[in-house]
């Protein structure tokens, strides 16, 4: 049987993190108003992964906000 040592999974999860960190800000810059607790809201759901899974569905299938005519 094949075991994981902590010290991989603290780097998948370090990995997830910054990934999720990046989607986040990404995502969260189109979607809402608030991108950086967007980003912030990301990062604490990658320590559990199905959960950063289910975080990124809502986001992707979340209409864009409307972008003011002033901001171009």
């Amino acid at each position: 049987m094949m075991s994981i040592n902590a010290t991989l999974l603290g780097q998948i999860v370090a990995v997830l993190m910054i990934v999720m960190a990046v989607a986040g800000y990404y995502l969260g810059k189109r979607k809402t108003q608030t991108p950086v607790l967007t980003t912030v809201i990301a990062i604490v759901s990658s320590l559990i992964p199905p959960l950063a899974l289910l975080f990124l569905m809502a986001l992707v299938l979340k209409n864009d906000v409307n972008v003011q005519a002033g901001n171009v």
